[in-house]
């Protein structure tokens, strides 16, 4: 899970936790009733409902009209990159980041191209601007969903500690990457473009007022958040002109099954007493994730090391803090920025870019990224540690 593959085989991380899965109940460690039942049948369906709605507004090309609606108005380099910070940064709050950002880099390369500007700051900016704002909320991201419904956090109640670190870390984190651009805006390149997905109003009319509804429920909470995401994810899938199986095929598969794995995984590692002793013995060297400062930083290192998703699997049985759940959602999302690595969102990007054929002037993806990665994640985490210092 650390590597992200094995040597000599084409497996991924997904690939890796379905692998140790099967392996758990091969061996006999665990049977499959009790493998079945590991599973957080709630967290799967939450995530699922909310791919359906994003995936709503990338069929009806909502991303791309707003993308280049942007682009258009007239508007300074630096104050277009502020801009599409902000509105990255609350769209990945209400839907998930990396769907975000899957859809946002291709028309905004195209973009930047056609205006003559490096489209280099603008992707770090969609990237970095993805991962902080998916702090926000509870459905931002897949480790928040997991953590709101393995806590059982209200919606709102999160919502005061998410949404300050998100906006003050967003409007930071453009005035690092302006300055670290500062006079280097222009390029001329040539590069691949994508076409748009067609722009239907009606379909991203009905997202945006299912999304809407969907967040005010969220907040108002007449029934699990699961069942209201799915209930979404049914009215949408019930239309005349866009055919379910389209919908369908932009779910990510591979995430929802990484998440089964895991939550098996997981289980049978806690069956057998390996976290107890584990979390004993880091307790025993001073390491206690109970203290919220500990936590904070295990949760920052663990997630570059072992990835966010894991980790909070990992730690959330284990911590008995009051603030663990506000913890775990912010240092763990905060952190994707660090390294290239640390997020799926930045991976997305960076490999769009490289498709299209955009590459920095003089370094590579790794080091361009951490020039600007490095200070965003230590002044973001800055704020929310502060923040959660005040609220506690």
């Amino acid at each position: 899970m650390i590597a992200g593959r094995l040597p000599w085989l084409r497996l991924d991380r997904t690939g890796i936790a379905a692998v140790g899965a099967v392996l758990l109940l091969a061996s006999g460690t665990l049977d499959a009733t009790a493998a079945w039942r590991s599973i957080d049948a709630a967290t799967i369906l939450l995530l699922f409902g909310m791919m359906i709605v994003s995936a709503q507004f990338q069929l009806g090309g909502g991303y791309g009209r707003l993308t280049r609606w942007l682009a258009a108005r007239p508007a300074s380099p630096p104050r277009l990159l502020l801009e599409l910070m902000l509105v990255v940064a609350l769209s990945s709050a209400l839907l998930t980041n990396d769907v975000v950002c899957l859809a946002i880099a291709p028309v905004l390369t195209d973009v930047a191209v056609r205006l003559r500007l490096d489209p280099v700051p603008f992707l770090l900016g969609l990237a970095a601007a993805a991962n902080i704002g998916s702090a926000a909320t509870l459905i931002g991201n897949p480790q928040n969903i997991l953590i709101g419904q393995a806590l059982h956090l209200p919606f709102a109640g999160y919502l005061l500690a998410g949404a300050v670190p998100a906006v003050v870390g967003s409007v930071l984190a453009w005035a690092i990457l302006a300055r670290a651009y500062r006079g280097r805006w222009q390029r001329e390149l040539a590069v691949a473009t994508e076409p748009d997905p067609p722009f239907d109003g009606w379909q991203t009319t009905k997202g945006l007022a299912t999304l809407l509804l969907l967040m005010v429920l969220f907040v108002l909470e007449p029934a699990p958040r699961e069942t209201l995401a799915l209930a979404a994810a049914a009215l949408l899938l019930c239309s005349r002109r866009l055919q379910s199986r389209h919908l369908f095929a932009e779910i990510d598969w591979q995430l929802l099954l990484l998440f089964a794995a895991l939550f098996v995984v997981n289980h049978a590692f806690a069956a057998k007493g390996h976290a107890a002793r584990g979390f004993a013995w880091l307790a025993e060297h001073g390491v206690d994730v109970n203290d919220g400062a500990t936590l904070f930083g295990t949760a920052v290192v663990g997630s570059n090391l072992v990835s966010n998703v894991p980790l909070t699997m990992l730690l959330l049985p284990a911590t008995q803090h009051p603030q663990a759940g506000a913890i775990l959602a912010l240092a763990t999302t905060l952190a994707g920025n660090l390294l290239l690595v640390g997020s799926i969102a930045n991976l997305i990007v960076i490999g769009i870019a490289e498709r299209l054929g955009v590459a920095p002037r003089q370094r590579s993806w790794f080091w361009e990224h951490a020039r600007t990665g490095v200070p965003i994640t230590l002044v973001t985490l800055l704020v929310a540690g502060a923040w959660l210092l005040l609220l506690a």
